[in-house]
């Protein structure tokens, strides 16, 4: 199945849970990257129950803190 990740478009094995696209896509720092489904940024509770579909368009998300002192 066909997906949009980041822009870019991606194959996984049909309609899975967010966790385990993550995991197909073996994705750098799961555990702190935020995921955004369709233009929904999902809770990280979510990520068991919600299922990516054909044509679905994922943003995977990592948020850096810093700046100047």
């Amino acid at each position: 199945m066909r997906i949009i990740v980041n822009g870019k478009a991606a194959d996984i094995s049909g309609k899975i849970s967010v966790s385990k696209m993550l995991d197909e896509l073996k994705t750098q720092d799961a555990l702190y990257v935020t995921v955004q489904l369709n233009g929904v940024i999902l809770k990280r509770e979510e990520f068991d129950s919600a299922t990516v579909n054909e044509d679905d368009a994922v943003e995977l998300l990592y948020f850096m803190g810093g700046g100047l002192c």
